[in-house]
């Protein structure tokens, strides 16, 4: 038996004695070491979110030691040894569907994310397909490693905000997502990266980051942003929120042609002011997840200490999970991530 995090029902989560996994011919099992919360997992543990389903045990940004290979595993993975520590790429896919060919493969039809299809890592073991499993490089811990998968999706939205160089921009949200995508534009080159937070502790670590913080309590981002650009706007924008409010001040905000950037998912729909974007031929882009190359370069930009997190990272006992799940929900303080330690 080992202790698993579950989520029980709407706000209710429980430490559980459950039945150890077992890796298929083809998975390997993972001690995991460090989970991170994420944004999307808060939202289904108040029920809003339809892809989870209790009892579930959540968790896909993890980190921890391989304890045992499937027997398929030596034939095609070489490489993944007992005792090594690795991270895992938690949504797997087809691969020969049209979205894996163009190698969109977070985009597959028959996509699956460990943590919501499948049991996750708020538990002391989890088993993950081979494929996806992705060797720590040399010095890199597992409290840094449990980044990637978050970090992952900031390049993503990097990538498809694309050449940043010498322009300005605009980050709404300071959560982690929007904290990693103010590191991706400015390590792209991004001449002024504006970010703005209702939240004064999140807004002080986007400007510890390198961020112009905007406050909404105290001044109008929007004015704000046009008046620091002479009334242009911003080349690209990104809502790392996801609310009508949020969504209508990116747009507001964005210079005629620009870009903006979806990714935040607070409200699953809402109302767009679409004739000012047709009006300024705004380019909208959703941004989901990350593809295999993203993850790959997440894990290389950890590695090179080019993005981090630090030094607000809160790391809490397992049981401590479901107190988290409520701080985070209403108010979170100087925190960028919660990462729980299942193997304590």
């Amino acid at each position: 038996m080992m202790k698993a995090l579950v989520w029980e029902a709407a706000r209710a989560m429980r430490l559980r004695e459950e039945r150890e996994p077992t890796a298929a011919a083809d998975e390997v099992l993972i001690k995991v070491r460090h989970a991170g919360i994420c944004g999307s997992e808060l939202s289904g543990y108040l029920g809003h979110n339809a892809l989870r389903v209790p009892p579930l045990i959540m968790g896909h940004e993890f980190a921890g030691e391989i304890v045992a290979l499937g027997p398929l595993v030596p034939a095609f993975r070489p490489d993944l040894t007992l005792g090594e520590l690795v991270t895992v790429n938690p949504l797997w896919y087809c691969g020969v569907c049209a979205a894996c060919a163009a190698g969109l493969n977070q985009l597959c039809v028959s996509r699956r994310l460990l943590g919501a299809h499948r049991p996750g890592a708020f538990a002391e073991l989890i088993c993950a397909p081979a494929k996806q499993v992705h060797r720590l490089p040399a010095g890199m811990d597992t409290r840094a490693g449990a980044l990637t998968e978050p970090v992952g999706c900031a390049v993503r939205i990097a990538d498809l905000a694309g050449a940043v160089a010498d322009v300005d921009c605009l980050i709404v949200g300071a959560g982690p997502i929007g904290l990693l995508s103010l590191q991706m534009l400015r390590y792209n080159g991004a001449a002024r990266v504006f970010i703005a937070e209702i939240d004064e502790a999140r807004l002080e670590m986007g400007a510890a980051l390198g961020g112009i913080p905007l406050q909404p309590r105290e001044t109008d981002p929007v004015a704000a942003v046009l008046a620091a650009t002479a009334g242009a706007g911003v080349a690209v924008s990104v809502d790392a929120v996801g609310s009508a409010v949020t969504r209508a001040q990116c747009v507001a905000a964005t210079r005629a042609s620009g870009k903006l950037i979806l990714s935040g998912l607070h409200e699953e729909s809402s109302a767009m002011p679409v004739a000012e974007m047709i009006r300024k031929e705004i380019h909208a882009q959703g941004a989901f997840a990350y593809s295999p190359a993203n993850f790959a370069r997440a894990l290389e930009l950890l590695s090179q200490g080019k993005i981090t997190l630090d030094p607000w990272i809160e790391e809490a006992p397992l049981g401590d999970g479901g107190a988290w799940f409520e701080r985070l929900l209403d108010t979170p303080g100087a925190v960028s991530k919660v990462l729980l330690l299942p193997a304590l």
